[in-house]
């Protein structure tokens, strides 16, 4: 019975621990206009700047209620209520809405379906579209009213883990199984500064110690997916510039940033890969592994000194 039990509670931490996450869906809204705007899902502020074409990843309710309210003051909202993001059998979809203006009240808008395909994990969005990833968080907005000040903010953000109850009985035996499930778990502070000189009320957002804004780099399923369709381009030309769109619409950490570079055969588009990526790096500080990518000693010194001028 020991042995049975044993193998048993091997088998459920074994399944525990290659749980995959929960299925999501992704939202793509654009304005046929140009009209900027600012999307609400379910009271939720999701973009803080105005956006023409705004794409919100891993979504994992199959409706939201949502509110669009432009930039231009004088254009109507619009509101939404149960936006779907699954297809009739429930699935979870890649789902675009259009916004445009209505023909007789230029000032009505309106939004409405546009298109629906399945999710797909190597999908690259174009370079115009702001992505955003749902549940990442977003700068601190500090406001000061006189004088001159220095605020400290420190944000400690949850990014994983897993506690888990099991109930076993065996043998007539009940017995509870607690699982703490840390890997791919953690916590994330982040101190930012902000010094403000000023007489009069003024708003300015925080600038995160990490770079990127101070956004989460790629998962580890989204890179690779992305990964591998850079790696299926037969030119090296082909190969940098989606490199780069991968980029644009995305975050990276240093070794992932390492991992691209290295698709390229040619030093000069590592180089030139490696200067574009560091404004997408969520680790500036680190920047100084990507010198041993490089066989030649130039090449080291054209990058630290780019780097040095960004700093």
């Amino acid at each position: 019975m020991n042995r049975n039990f044993t193998l048993l509670i091997l088998l459920m931490l074994t399944s525990f621990s290659f749980a995959q996450p929960g299925p999501v869906g992704h939202l793509t809204i654009f304005s046929e206009d140009g009209d900027k705007f600012t999307l609400i899902l379910n009271g939720e502020v999701i973009n803080d700047v105005p956006q023409t074409n705004l794409r919100v990843e891993d979504l994992n309710q199959p409706y939201y209620n949502a509110k669009i309210k432009f930039e231009d003051a004088s254009l109507a909202d619009i509101t939404k209520n149960n936006l779907m993001l699954t297809d009739v059998d429930g699935i979870f979809s890649d789902v675009t809405y259009k916004i445009k203006r209505d023909k007789n009240n230029k000032s009505k808008m309106k939004m409405n379906y546009f298109s629906s395909i399945p999710v797909r994990p190597d999908f690259i969005p174009a370079s115009n579209v702001h992505v955003i990833h749902y549940g990442q968080p977003r700068p601190v907005v500090v406001q000061q009213t006189t004088g001159v000040s220095q605020t400290t903010t420190t944000t400690t953000t949850q990014t994983g883990g897993t506690s888990v109850g099991v109930g076993v009985n065996v043998g007539g035996i009940n017995m509870g199984v607690t699982i703490n499930d840390s890997m791919g778990g953690g916590s994330v502070t982040q101190t930012t500064t902000t010094t403000t000189h000023s007489g009069n009320a003024d708003v300015h957002y925080d600038e995160p110690v990490r770079g990127c804004g101070g956004r989460s780099c790629m998962t580890p399923g989204n890179f690779n997916a992305a990964l591998a369709t850079i790696k299926k381009q037969s030119f090296e030309d082909t190969r940098l510039k989606t490199a780069k769109q991968v980029i644009t619409a995305n975050c990276l950490n240093v070794d992932q940033i390492i991992q691209i570079a290295n698709t390229f055969s040619f030093e000069d588009n590592k180089l030139e890969f490696a200067k574009y990526a560091y404004d997408y790096c969520i680790e500036p500080k680190n920047y100084f592994k990507l010198n041993g990518i490089f066989s030649f000693s130039s090449n080291v010194d054209e990058l630290s000194d780019y780097v040095q001028s960004k700093q």
